[in-house]
């Protein structure tokens, strides 16, 4: 989505995919149908496959390759499953463990001046300039990773979208955004929360996750200047997954990978008594939900997490043996 009156967001919130969704809602129905038939008939656990022919982007001559295109090996999915299910248990006894998103979206809405709304309001100024030179150094490393740099024009896009990242300044909070983050392209230098969102995230890590996945966003722009990272994110989770991970998918997943990295190098930076999987677990644990629905633009969250960890192994095995 690249119109510059129009909002992006996280797609944590249904709510916001109902206003925002650029596809019809035919064809979300479908896509939930096939995930329950796919259930019914015992798919794997890496969850429905979107059924719906994806519609490719006009760069017929331009494309990333990176790592290898095998599948995960059942050792490694078996890690993935592993963690996911530990990043789930420590938001249930951590104090600080973030709400899930299907909770979140059940709740009554929460005034602007509300405590819990404060709170997560100064919070988010406090660390989004915390956020805006992780998402910066993230970017870099994907973009080495998945030899963005080197395809056509590939540095001047990344330092567009470094410039993006670093004009960034303002939190706004908003009760009718409720469950959900957002930024408008045409205010790009703001990133607008809800104040649900705002009490449902009460970790420094919870909340810088989210800040880097609308800061990524925001870094695409109305250029288009990280289509071809995300293309190739996608293409990554969607070898090892075996889910199609393309179009706004891949856009949504590579934001929340980078979210996922920032809070993880927070935690390297400023390190305390808590537990390593507590600490990194916050990333992920709103999407540890009952009602594990997704659509044509996103992974159901649980898949968003399973993704995620495929990316990362590093960070699966962190989770799973605290070191």
């Amino acid at each position: 989505m690249t119109v510059t009156s129009k909002i992006i967001g996280n797609g944590y919130g249904a709510e916001w995919r109902r206003r925002c969704r650029s596809r019809s809602m035919i064809g979300a129905a479908i896509t939930f149908a096939m995930f329950i038939l796919a259930i019914a008939f015992g798919a794997g656990s890496f969850g429905a496959q979107a059924q719906k022919p994806q519609h490719q982007r006009s760069d017929k001559n331009v494309s990333l390759k990176s790592h290898s295109r095998d599948p995960l090996s059942p050792e490694a999915r078996e890690m993935v499953e592993l963690a996911t299910g530990v990043v789930c248990k420590e938001r249930i006894r951590d104090p600080k463990g973030s709400v899930p998103i299907d909770d979140m979206q059940a709740r009554p809405s929460l005034p602007v001046r509300s405590p819990e709304a404060v709170a997560g309001a100064q919070r988010a100024q406090r660390l989004l300039p915390i956020a805006r030179g992780m998402v910066v150094v993230s970017l870099r490393r994907l973009a080495k990773d998945y030899n963005f740099r080197n395809s056509k024009d590939g540095q001047t896009k990344l330092q567009r979208a470094i410039a993006h990242v670093e004009a960034v300044r303002n939190i706004r909070p908003d009760v009718d955004s409720r469950d959900n983050a957002s930024v408008y392209l045409r205010n790009p230098r703001t990133i607008v929360f809800g104040t649900i969102f705002l009490a449902g995230l009460p970790s420094d890590e919870g909340i810088i996750s989210v800040l880097a996945h609308e800061l990524v966003h925001i870094a695409d722009g109305d250029e288009d200047s990280l289509k071809l990272l995300f293309r190739a994110v996608g293409n990554r989770a969607s070898s090892l997954t075996g889910m199609k991970v393309h179009d706004q998918r891949a856009e949504e997943l590579t934001c929340d990978l980078v979210g996922t990295l920032a809070a993880r190098s927070y935690v390297s930076s400023s390190p305390n008594y808590e537990p390593l999987p507590r600490r990194i677990s916050r990333s992920l644990e709103h999407n540890c939900v009952d009602q594990d629905e997704g659509d044509d633009d996103h992974l159901s969250p649980r898949n968003t997490i399973r993704a995620l960890l495929s990316l990362n192994p590093s960070l699966a095995r962190e989770l799973v043996y605290g070191r």
